[in-house]
């Protein structure tokens, strides 16, 4: 089965990825969103997180394969950093928000050598300003960053605008169309409202799917 849609089918059936496109969700900057993802929950589904660490595993083998870093995106991609770390026999840490107050005042935790070879490991990307955030981090401490793995992705412009301009790479588990697509062949959404979802990955500010 292709990759994407086993993640797909797998976010969906915990209910990580959950959609409600007639009663939208508000995120923190004020955007109406017709889905919630809380990749968080892959953690305590034993069967749905080998699925995940395994792939991630695999996009890093495939794409990245001189990595020698692991490095998390803080907190969520924290765990899966660790568990990948651990089955590639690779170091790992991960990269804070913003540098502790006190004690060595680290945003970086873990090891890391200038010239260290580092794939960033995020749970979802949106509009890509954290893991950017991340991957900029990790560049002024002298690290080549090789690119950045994630379990979901939106796909939205604004994040493939940024990623590109930044020179960051990312590759995703699955995507938003195609986890729409599944939802709508399991009867999690009707048919009809692919095309609304659709239309808010295309422009997010644009609330005019909602009712319809």
């Amino acid at each position: 089965m292709d990759m994407k849609i086993k993640i797909a089918q797998d976010l969906l059936k915990i209910k990580a990825v959950f959609f409600r496109p007639e009663e939208p969700f508000t995120w923190a900057s004020g955007i109406k969103s017709p889905v919630y993802c809380d990749n968080r929950l892959t953690l305590t589904a034993p069967e749905v997180r080998n699925d995940v660490e395994n792939g991630l595993v695999e996009l890093i083998k495939t794409n990245f394969p001189e990595a020698e870093v692991l490095m998390g995106t803080s907190t969520a991609g924290i765990a899966h950093a660790a568990i990948c770390g651990h089955l590639m026999g690779l170091p790992m840490g991960y990269v804070r928000s913003g540098s502790k107050d006190h004690g060595r005042q680290n945003r970086i935790e873990g090891k890391l050598s200038s010239g260290d070879k580092v794939v960033v490991v995020e749970d979802l990307i949106s509009t890509g300003g954290s893991v950017i955030d991340v991957v900029e981090a990790l560049r002024d401490a002298g690290a080549e960053v090789l690119g950045v793995v994630s379990i979901f992705t939106y796909g939205m412009q604004k994040g493939l605008d940024r990623l590109r301009d930044a020179k960051v790479e990312n590759h995703s588990l699955t995507d938003f169309d195609t986890v729409a697509q599944v939802a709508a062949e399991t009867g999690y959404v009707k048919p009809e409202d692919v095309a609304r979802l659709i239309a808010f990955r295309n422009n997010p500010s644009d609330e005019s799917w909602i009712g319809k």
